[in-house]
């Protein structure tokens, strides 16, 4: 009976302790964000580590990024704590909060005397030419499950231009994608219509050879 408690507590200490340093592994050498830091967090989480399926990677990836804070560090909390509780919440937002703080305090004390230099400028333009890549793959990879029907296609189509013509706070466009969601399920129930609430699933090597990054 020890010998079981023991084994447990063990591989507990050991569950947290790699959520910790897969954190600490993709929060230093992200640039560009929350948003930038998903295509790795899918990769470590999901793919390499088989630690979540794909589908509750985009549950949680999505309320992350409806969540208030940052969506690397809220995808972290839900993560650690859908893995392994408070414990594992507080681990992995650890890993992904201490080094990238201690690296942007040693940023920010010598950037303002290096700003002006022609090679630190070369160095930012072309980082954010890498983090607008990130992004868009991050995009992809959230639309390609989220995207499953008309409706769907519609709301993603229709809310950037909204955001971008008229400026109006993403909170209100959350909410109406909810109210969005909330009337619209009844109502294809009530027409007899399918219900789906999300996109049917493929095989793993079928999605896979569907992300940009399998190619690479």
């Amino acid at each position: 009976m020890k010998t079981n408690v023991t084994t447990n507590t063990d591989l507990r200490i050991s569950l947290l302790f790699q959520l910790f340093w897969v954190f600490v592994r993709i929060g230093p050498v992200t640039f560009g964000g929350g948003y930038a830091m998903i295509p790795m967090i899918e990769r470590e989480i999901s793919t390499k580590r088989k630690w979540l399926a794909e589908e509750e990677m985009d549950e949680i990836l999505s309320l992350a990024g409806a969540a208030p804070g940052g969506v690397g560090v809220n995808a972290a909390a839900f993560i650690g704590y859908r893995l392994a509780g408070v414990k594992g919440a507080i681990a992995a937002i650890a890993g992904i909060t201490i080094p990238t703080f201690i690296i942007v305090c040693l940023l920010s004390a010598v950037y303002s005397q290096l700003a002006d230099q022609p090679k630190v400028i070369a160095a930012m333009k072309g980082i954010h030419g890498a983090v607008i890549a990130l992004i868009l793959v991050a995009a992809y990879r959230m639309a390609k499950n989220a995207i499953f029907d008309k409706t769907t296609a519609v709301t993603a189509l229709v809310i950037p231009i909204v955001l971008l013509v008229s400026g109006i706070n993403p909170i209100y466009v959350i909410a109406v994608g909810l109210i969005i969601g909330f009337v619209y399920m009844p109502i294809k129930q009530l027409l007899g219509l399918q219900v789906r609430t999300e996109k049917d699933s493929l095989k793993a090597s079928d999605e896979e050879s569907n992300y940009p990054e399998y190619y690479i």
